[in-house]
This record gives C-alpha cells, sequence and structure tokens, in this order.
C-alpha cells in the first residue's frame, strides 16, 4: 500500500508516520501493493482527527475518528476500515471491476453478512424544480436531515442535507 499523509495543523512526525504505517498498514492484507492511502490528520483544539480515504474503483472507503490522542483515533479508524471490508466485501467487491485492487486471500474469504443491509420502506414523490434555500425550508419543514430535489438553476437532481453546527451542505453530481 502507498501512503499519503497530510497533516491540518499538525506536524506528521514520524512517530505518527509510522503509527499510521503500522496501524493502518495491517489492512494491506485486503489490498494490492498498488493500492493508495490517502490519510489526513487534522488537529482542532483538543479534537485530534484522522481522516482516511482508499479509493478502489467505482467505490470509495472512506472512514473519520475523531478523540483527544491522536494514536486512539488511529486505532479506531483502522478498526472501523476492516470491519466496513468485512461487512461489505460482496458489495464493494465485483471480481470483473475490482477484482484488480484486493489480494486474492481477501478475495477468496467467505466473510459472514454480520448485519445484511435491508431496505424496510419505499418512498415515491415528485422532484419539483426548486432554489437550494427553497429546498432547505421544505427540508425543515418536514423534519428530515436530508432532502432532493431537482435544482432550479442546473437542472440537476440534489441533495441538501443538514451539517453539524445548523448549517447546510448542498451534493451536487459532477459535470
Amino acid at each position: 500500500m502507498k501512503f499519503i499523509i497530510v497533516g491540518r495543523n499538525i506536524d506528521v512526525t514520524p512517530g505518527l508516520r509510522e503509527a499510521v504505517e503500522s496501524k493502518i498498514g495491517k489492512l494491506e492484507r485486503y489490498f494490492t501493493a498498488e493500492t493508495e492511502v490517502h490519510v489526513t490528520l487534522s488537529v482542532e483544539k483538543d479534537r485530534q482527527k484522522i481522516e482516511v480515504t482508499i479509493p478502489v474503483k467505482g467505490n470509495i472507503i472512506r472512514s473519520e475518528q475523531v478523540s483527544s490522542d491522536m494514536y486512539v483515533s488511529i486505532d479506531l479508524v483502522e478498526e472501523i476500515i476492516e470491519r466496513q471490508l468485512k461487512k461489505y466485501k460482496s458489495k464493494i467487491v465485483d471480481r470483473h471491476q475490482n477484482g484488480s485492487f484486493f489480494t486474492e486471500a481477501y478475495m477468496d474469504h467467505n466473510y459472514m453478512d454480520e448485519e445484511e443491509i435491508k431496505i424496510v420502506r419505499s418512498k415515491k414523490f415528485d422532484i419539483k424544480p426548486m432554489y437550494p434555500e427553497d429546498a432547505c425550508i421544505q427540508m425543515e419543514l418536514l423534519g428530515h436531515n436530508f432532502f432532493v430535489f431537482h435544482n432550479a438553476e442546473t437542472d440537476q437532481v440534489n441533495v441538501v442535507y443538514k451539517r453539524k453546527g445548523d448549517t447546510y451542505g448542498l451534493i451536487e453530481p459532477e459535470q
């Protein structure tokens, strides 16, 4: 695995680099040697945050963890990613599309689905053209934390969502 480690408001010391590479390096049994692992370490006040992104064809394996100690965050993020890999193997690995990113041992191992994803409810609704600000108001009126709408400005389907601190986010498809 190839590590790309970046620090925000923190110097990536040799000790931190070694901790990241050894802990997340345990995941190399799942990936080929060419797989890139993007790691961002950041500090905000007493929050030590690590974000790990592993792009594989057609999918992104990602986790972020926050704690008061960066080394604890590193431990937690490795456990989460390993759990994701085992849990969603059948969903993220298509032998014909993504097989080149994963090792044979991982591809051949049959992990049990601990908690299979089950859709228990389905909704249909009209998507009316509206502006993102109007979509945020509609989302608030419905009491939801996200809202799918047809963006009147871009003529595309978008999603607005509620973020921490009573702010909003907008998800748009790439052009």
